[in-house]
């Protein structure tokens, strides 16, 4: 059995309809996004889960230990991908969406939600459920090792929706990544919204305000 990771729970109000499990950048901690709790004015309860990634060595930085969803050995981040660190996280975030199964969320009222490095990792994990799940947050990310998706990805989780966002001028995830990543998940027939916004790797107000719209628009289908 997989251990949970150690994580942050928030409710927005008292017995959460929703669940949205979201997943931090390299370097940082479940504490990032905890932020975005009072900033996403949602019609339904929400608990929200932060987890935190394990410590590990990371190449790019020199070996520093540091909180990663997986390794990344250079600038080219499609380049020489952690495979086998992304389905180690995988297996962990998999554990928190049984989690939240057995505290009486459907898979199909649980999002997965990730910025950065947490974003290609939730991308990656929802694409391989065998139930669709609620939808996919995916902000200034891309679709690891791209070319499994088309042998793995489960037929159910074509359904699962997927809101896509990057910065234009992000030198840390090209957006040009992001717009491929983007390519491949259509041309596997998946249905993707995306925005653009004139930001490098960060978040802003004008994609928090269409992340409620959406967020509120699959709440209330």
């Amino acid at each position: 059995m997989t251990a949970i990771l150690s994580h942050i729970a928030l409710e927005s109000g008292k017995n959460p309809q929703y669940s949205i499990i979201w997943l931090h950048g390299l370097g940082a901690d479940g504490q990032d996004f905890v932020p975005m709790v009072d900033e996403l004015n949602l019609p339904v309860a929400v608990r929200y889960i932060f987890p935190h990634a394990p410590k590990r060595p990371v190449t790019i930085n020199g070996g520093v230990v540091m909180r990663a969803w997986y390794d990344i050995a250079g600038d080219n981040i499609a380049a020489h991908q952690d495979a086998a660190g992304i389905r180690h996280s995988q297996t962990a975030i998999e554990a928190l969406i049984a989690q939240e199964v057995s505290r009486g969320i459907a898979a199909d009222h649980i999002f997965l939600a990730g910025f950065s490095q947490g974003g290609a990792v939730a991308l990656h994990t929802g694409l391989r459920q065998s139930v669709p799940l609620c939808g996919l947050l995916i902000l200034s990310a891309y679709l690891p090792v791209a070319e499994t998706a088309q042998a793995e990805a489960s037929s159910s989780s074509r359904q699962t929706p997927i809101f896509m966002a990057h910065g234009r001028n992000d030198p840390v995830v090209p957006c040009a990544l992001g717009v491929a990543s983007r390519e491949s998940l259509q041309s596997l027939g998946y249905s993707v919204v995306w925005h653009d916004y004139p930001m490098q790797h960060s978040v802003n107000d004008q994609e928090l305000r269409d992340i409620e719209a959406w967020l509120k628009h699959r709440i209330e289908d």
